[in-house]
């Protein structure tokens, strides 16, 4: 018989194309090592009904999401309004993990985070007709580019997808820079020559570019940081690079806005990708982030 509090089962959650489809085999690897007890592995991508899953188990079973960005992303977005009765936690199985980086601070002895604290308060965003929430943050511009491309290369190959050379190649070639029209909070700046024009909820994206150093997820009053990276020639932008990506925003003053806000609206004379933790919307002339209140 089982005490009341006492686990009854636990369920992994896992995504087998994560971590560049070595999803399964580092989750069951994971929990070869860190559980006493065999779990019942649960293929996210033949779940079509998570709520009903979530909903059905009892109260005592316990839930370990493993994955990287977007399965993160898209477990969040699946249980968002749903009243979890569950411990719930999430191991890192992904080629980025920036949600893992940017918490690593919460991580327990067997590599885990306890979900129930980022399950709120997270931002919508409206692009193209479509509402997500986001754990991390949008990337439009060079970044929504880059992750456009890794995706189509990622349907070619195994082999691991470097954004950060992607981003660069672009940089030195084909990428048009936007005049930006960003207004946070009503109050509407323009932009020429912009590279990237974020939306961040946590301070990672792009597997480790620190591109918001200051955002505190947890924030009291529930902001986000929009991120302008503006500064004409490719040259001197591939220089400024690395300050930016490590969060370096002192030497880049000239050339950066970050802004906290409640409500943002990004838009762009030309037409790009946009990636929202990582999944990509194409084709995109503007996005707007929207806070709950």
């Amino acid at each position: 018989m089982k005490l009341k509090g006492e686990i009854k089962m636990i369920y992994v959650l896992m995504n087998p194309k994560a971590n560049n489809g070595l999803g399964e085999i580092n989750a069951r690897e994971w929990a070869s090592k860190s559980l006493k007890e065999e779990p019942t592995f649960i293929n996210v991508l033949e779940t079509t009904d998570m709520k009903g899953f979530l909903s059905s188990l009892d109260e005592n079973d316990e839930i370990i999401v493993t994955g990287g960005d977007g399965t993160i992303h898209n477990f969040v977005n699946n249980v968002y309004d749903l009243k979890l009765k569950n411990k719930m936690y999430y191991v890192k199985s992904g080629s980025g993990n920036d949600f893992y980086r940017d918490n690593a601070e919460y991580v327990d002895e067997l590599g885990r985070i306890e979900l129930s604290r980022f399950l709120k308060n997270l931002p919508l965003v409206k692009v193209n007709g479509i509402e997500r929430r986001f754990v991390n943050g949008i990337g439009y511009g060079l970044d929504g580019i880059a992750c456009a491309i890794g995706e189509q290369m990622r349907m070619k190959t195994s082999k691991k997808i470097n954004y950060t050379s992607i981003a660069v190649k672009q940089l030195l070639g084909k990428y048009k820079m936007r005049h930006a029209t960003v207004t946070v909070d009503g109050v509407t700046k323009e932009y020429d020559n912009v590279w990237v024009c974020p939306t961040m909820k946590g301070k990672y994206y792009g597997g480790g570019m620190k591109v918001a150093p200051n955002q505190d997820r947890f924030d009291p009053e529930n902001k986000v940081t929009v991120v302008t990276l503006h500064k004409k020639g490719r040259i001197a932008t591939l220089l400024s690079f690395t300050n930016f990506s490590k969060g370096n925003h002192e030497k880049l003053s000239k050339n950066i806005d970050s802004v906290r806000g409640s409500k943002v609206e990004v838009k762009f004379d030309i037409p790009c990708a946009l990636q929202i933790d990582g999944e990509v919307v194409e084709n995109v002339t503007s996005y707007v982030v929207e806070i709950d209140e």
